[in-house]
């Protein structure tokens, strides 16, 4: 076993930690304080710490998704109601009930495209069979998961640090 020597002076720090400089400004959280790190571009909308954009043209899931990276994000995931709910109102804003989300079933576990973690849950009724493998969002009810051949209007999300 590999044992990590500290020397005198030295101290420990978590790896999630980061160091902050002592004089850094300290940001109330609040709208006018977001830009200070980055700001999302074009039509591209801020909610919490994600860009998010509406795509008009219906793709099956597989090409939303392709979309997505090639605009240096992937399909949205929803991780909490708040995100949820901004989701649907995205969507029901755009004119439509139903869009992909980021959602997808591998080896029995339900996931999200972008590795955040899949706790919140927010089905419309118990996810049907295994052969529907991704999920689609509706504006009237919680999620429920179809075909990912179907076409459907979508939203990408991003990190607003990405460039």
């Amino acid at each position: 076993m590999e044992e990590h020597m500290i020397n005198a002076g030295e101290v420990s720090v978590p790896e999630h930690s980061v160091p902050v400089p002592r004089n850094a400004p300290v940001l109330e959280e609040g709208a006018e304080h977001e830009s200070y790190f980055s700001s999302c571009t074009g039509e591209w909308t801020r909610h919490g710490y994600h860009c998010f954009l509406f795509v008009r043209k219906a793709m099956s899931w597989y090409s939303a998704e392709e979309l997505c990276n090639g605009l240096g994000g992937h399909l949205a995931s929803a991780t909490n109601p708040s995100e949820y709910s901004f989701l649907q109102q995205m969507t029901e804003t755009n004119g439509e009930d139903v869009s992909w989300l980021g959602g997808f079933k591998l080896q029995d576990n339900w996931m999200w495209i972008d590795r955040q973690g899949f706790y919140y849950q927010n089905w419309f009724s118990p996810p049907s069979s295994s052969c529907f493998p991704c999920v689609n969002l509706s504006v009237f009810h919680g999620w429920g998961n179809t075909d990912c051949r179907v076409a459907n209007r979508f939203t990408c999300s991003k990190s607003p640090f990405s460039c």
